[in-house]
């Protein structure tokens, strides 16, 4: 393949909704030093995606820029240098920008191998939601078998998983959902809240009559101090995300607010603590060789079959535009994967 043979990729042209998303033609890509060229066969659309849309979301390009948070493809061209990956292997890549594309040049040492037989999309489910909820559960709230988690948005992509990871624990596992998404939390092996109708603190100290041991927010703003309020003595708060940006309001103050809370409470003699867990990218920078062996780990329960991604829909490249409005509007059930090359 040439560099003057064409490829599809999304390109994000300005701040606004979903119609900025457009689909263009541009070069395939040619792997420079160390680099390979990836066939891209999957590639999740991440909320962060709805974010940097939005303006939202720190430390990416200026518009325009391709998105895409991570991918699952099959290496196809290899630049001088390159060692310990094959043509052919299929791996596994954690990206941040650029992956919503057919083919993608990244540095050879950012591919982690992908074992044979798994399927794509579901692999696809891993590097951002699977990586995110191993790393809040084990590594940030270090849960323990038997203990009580509240996840809410739990029948989302990051929501499936930390319910999924919290089954192989035998965890007790509660989680907020619209009613409409309750079958598939309570099919999980958690018991659903509708956030909603209910007070989810009160129903959580109903159920449970002192609270849970840890609870995953990706809401933020007034949304965490209700969380905390259904924390039991020695339980863990993990903040992760800020979906209350959306609804209008500057992102910047609910962030330094939350972030606020946090520092107050860990202050507080009250026996709970609270964390801010930034983004699986950022903590991969920091730690590469967590985001590895974390990754490896997860690829391994998913071959084993001990893992299954709740996989919402499979679109083409041409269905960015759906999958950003079933983003925003909490209409997905699990993740949302692209097939670039069909």
């Amino acid at each position: 393949m040439t560099a003057v043979e064409k490829q599809k990729q999304v390109l994000l042209t300005r701040k606004g909704g979903p119609e900025v998303l457009e689909i263009v033609e541009r070069e395939v890509p040619e792997p420079g030093p160390g680099e390979a060229r990836v066939r891209v066969l999957a590639t999740g659309v991440a909320f962060a995606d709805v974010m940097m849309r939005r303006g939202l979301y720190p430390g990416v390009p200026d518009f325009p820029f391709t998105p895409g948070y991570d991918l699952v493809g099959e290496v196809e061209d290899l630049g001088p240098g390159v060692s310990g990956v094959a043509l052919g292997q299929r791996v596994a890549a954690l990206t941040q920008v650029g992956a919503h594309a057919q083919y993608v040049a990244l540095p050879a040492g950012e591919l982690v191998p992908v074992p044979a037989g798994v399927d794509a999309a579901e692999a696809a489910s891993l590097p951002v939601n699977y990586v995110t909820a191993y790393q809040m559960l084990f590594r940030v709230a270090k849960v323990k078998p038997g203990e009580r988690i509240l996840v809410h948005g739990a029948a989302g992509g990051v929501g499936t998983a930390l319910l999924q990871l919290g089954g192989l624990q035998v965890l007790e596992m509660y989680g907020t959902a619209s009613a409409r998404k309750h079958d598939l939390v309570s099919g999980l092996g958690a018991t659903p809240i509708d956030y909603k109708a209910e007070d989810f603190v009160g129903r959580v100290r109903a159920l449970t009559g002192d609270g849970v041991d840890a609870v995953f927010d990706h809401v933020g703003g007034a949304h965490v101090a209700r969380s905390f309020r259904t924390l039991r003595r020695g339980g863990r708060l993990v903040w992760y995300g800020l979906s209350a940006g959306l609804a209008g309001g500057s992102a910047l103050v609910l962030g330094a607010a939350t972030l606020g809370r946090i520092v107050l409470w860990n202050a507080l003699p009250n026996g709970k603590t609270a964390s801010f867990y930034t983004t699986v990218y950022t903590l991969k920078e920091r730690h590469p060789e967590w985001f590895r062996e974390d990754l490896a780990l997860l690829l391994g329960l998913l071959a084993e079959g001990r893992v299954r991604p709740v996989v919402a829909e499979r679109l083409p490249l041409e269905g960015v535009v759906r999958a950003h409005e079933l983003l925003e509007g909490a209409g997905a059930r699990g993740k949302l994967v692209l097939l670039p090359n069909g």
